[in-house]
């Protein structure tokens, strides 16, 4: 699925207090961020409605998928033909 940026504010002294503390624990505040959303994304959106979208997102990248082995596959006949 393609990504995008949530933005929010937060005081930049709680920002630098919670790096600093999380850093003396090994951990990643971005990845505790999305691990969070994706809590609150099931929490709040149907289970029907997750289904669907992860299923749109599995048949796009399936149908993403044979193009690109195209695109390998001419790459391929491209140099052999360079080659010869």
């Amino acid at each position: 699925m393609k990504k995008t940026t949530l933005s929010i504010g937060i005081e930049q002294e709680k920002l630098n207090a919670t790096r600093f503390y999380a850093e003396k624990k090994d951990a990643n505040i971005e990845a505790e961020l999305e691990e969070f959303l994706g809590k609150l994304y099931e929490k709040y959106v149907p289970a029907a409605t997750r289904e669907y979208i992860e299923s749109m997102a599995a048949m796009a990248e399936v149908s993403a998928k044979p193009a690109a082995k195209r695109t390998d596959r001419q790459k391929e006949k491209s140099s052999n033909e360079v080659g010869s």
